[in-house]
């Protein structure tokens, strides 16, 4: 049995599937890994897409990070990784994830290679003890699903860095063909996420006091 399930929700951008695949199994070891897409049931393209691929599709209409804990019930592997379709793998990314994780450590923020003003991860290499755990207000998680796209990620390294579980792999690079990068097209799904982006945020200030005790 492969040690990762890579868990991919996807929306709308079935060009993305086999690239995404490519350089997945291209650079991790053999047989570590297998992907499972996590597909709307309306998104014909995409899930003919996945079925042309020959990886798994777990069919699930909610947000991303309902996507994500979906997928965690239905996965036995002892680790996972949160991932996009916007993302291509680089040489060692795994290897050098795995490195971080220690008895305390269960959360490893990967570097998408993005600039930015601070480190941050979008993604993620997760132990399934820590998967299992619910959101930071006892809610089942890993992911909260209060959000409609952003700040997941921002709420996921709190709440680890709270129970002193996160670390952020500088060389694990897993790069993020975004369109703040200038690797990627401004598509529907990237615009979507912006529609949502103030109210998201509100809901992470509400939030903050779950972190700040």
């Amino acid at each position: 049995m492969p040690e990762v399930v890579v868990i991919v929700p996807v929306l709308g951008r079935p060009q993305r599937v086999q690239p995404f695949c490519d350089a997945l199994y291209e650079h991790s070891p053999v047989g570590a890994v297998r992907a499972l897409f996590v597909a709307d049931s309306h998104d014909r393209a995409e899930l003919d897409a996945i079925a042309a691929s020959g990886e798994d599709v777990l069919i699930h209409d909610g947000n991303y990070a309902a996507k994500v804990n979906a997928a965690v019930v239905l996965t036995t592997e002892p680790l996972l990784f949160f991932a996009a379709d916007d993302l291509r793998f680089r040489a060692h990314w795994l290897r050098n994830a795995q490195r971080r994780l220690t008895d305390a450590v269960q959360v490893v923020g990967v570097n998408d290679m993005l600039r930015r003003r601070r480190r941050h991860a979008t993604h993620f290499l997760v132990t399934r003890d820590y998967a299992q755990l619910p959101t930071i207000d006892g809610e089942p998680g890993p992911l909260s699903t209060a959000y409609q796209h952003s700040f997941v990620d921002d709420e996921f390294i709190a709440t680890a860095t709270k129970r002193g579980a996160y670390a952020y792999a500088i060389d694990a690079h897993v790069e993020h063909l975004h369109p703040m990068g200038g690797l990627a097209v401004d598509d529907a799904t990237y615009r979507k996420g912006r529609d949502t982006f103030k109210a998201d945020r509100r809901v992470f200030q509400q939030r903050f006091p779950l972190w700040a005790t």
